[in-house]
């Protein structure tokens, strides 16, 4: 109850902090040295290049790589990315919606936060083993979102024309991006690691538990700076089908493929309890990323991402009991 308790805390603090300093700077209360959308870049810099990388790397040094059935892990994450999209592009049409608010019912029913909030929770939950699997998970994540969900985002803005590259290249200029190069760089260095036998040093353990709660608060202040609360009504319907969606149908569907493909029986459950957590998680603010590139229905999709993020409040304990019983 104190893990479930802390992060709900560490959550719901780092969003306050992070709105409070946008409310405060726009009724110029209070001036910051630097425009807000440059300081959320420079947290995310902070949380994505520094913490979460060496967390990754020394959490993947001592997890266990016995079952090769856990080889699986990152096709299951772009499962639940898939059936994500699917349903939001089903709702959209038994909805009505436009174009450009399907384009967004797409994106928030797929994008999913995982490096931050999901990461936070595996650990919580689940402790370093956990954490580490989170890595493997999401592997395939940007490249998925930018080959195959922010070109279905362009085709909804009504603006589908081919891509200028190859696919091959935009895959290549995804991997070699800071971000996502640091991840899949400390993965990687982690596997050689614990491939290698070395003993890791007990104060990595230590590091660890205060890398991981600081990394996510950065990156959940970033994500408070960018809350928008004004319109959130409009679209209220819209927003909590889209969290009936994240944290109820995808969560049943992707947990039940991963229990068909064994993940219960490997290492007392804890893949299969990864899945259940990170296929819950709220919608990705990369969603509203998507949607302000390619002038899709702005509104609707801060509305989806505010509601199904306070929706961890209720998602969160949930979780916590049922994995009890994985």
């Amino acid at each position: 109850m104190e893990k479930l308790l802390f992060s709900l805390t560490l959550i719901i603090s780092g969003l306050v902090v992070g709105y409070t300093l946008r409310l405060l700077t726009q009724r110029e209360v209070i001036s910051l040295p630097v425009p807000i959308a440059d300081l959320r870049k420079i947290l995310q810099k902070i949380g994505l290049l520094f913490f979460l990388p060496i967390s990754f790397m020394t959490a993947v040094w001592v997890v266990h790589f016995s079952d090769l059935r856990i080889a699986l892990l990152p096709i299951v994450g772009v499962s639940a990315l898939s059936i994500g999209g699917a349903l939001g592009v089903l709702f959209a049409r038994i909805s009505g919606a436009s174009p450009r608010q399907s384009g967004v019912l797409f994106c928030c029913s797929s994008f999913t936060n995982i490096g931050a909030i999901g990461a936070l929770v595996c650990y919580m939950f689940l402790g370093e083993a956990g954490f580490a699997l989170v890595a493997l998970y999401k592997m395939f994540e940007e490249i998925a979102y930018y080959t195959i969900g922010f070109p279905i985002a362009r085709y909804y803005s009504g603006n589908a024309r081919d891509e200028e590259k190859p696919v091959l290249v935009r895959i290549v200029g995804i991997i070699s991006d800071p971000f996502v190069a640091s991840i899949l760089t400390a993965f990687l260095a982690g596997v050689v690691l614990n491939l290698t036998g070395i003993r890791r040093p007990p104060v990595f353990e230590t590091i660890n538990s205060l890398f991981i709660p600081a990394g996510t608060f950065v990156l959940i202040v970033s994500i408070g700076l960018g809350m928008q609360l004004s319109r959130i009504g409009h679209h209220l319907r819209a927003g909590l089908a889209v969290t009936f969606i994240k944290s109820v149908l995808i969560p049943a569907a992707v947990t039940t493929l991963a229990w068909l493909a064994g993940f219960g029986d490997i290492d007392n459950g804890l893949p299969l309890k990864v899945v259940l957590i990170l296929s819950s998680m709220p919608v990705a603010f990369n969603s509203l990323v998507a949607a302000s590139i390619y002038d899709l229905d702005l509104d609707l999709a801060n509305s989806c991402w505010l509601i199904s993020t306070l929706s961890l409040c209720i998602v969160m304990p949930w979780l916590f009991w049922i994995l009890q019983f994985i």
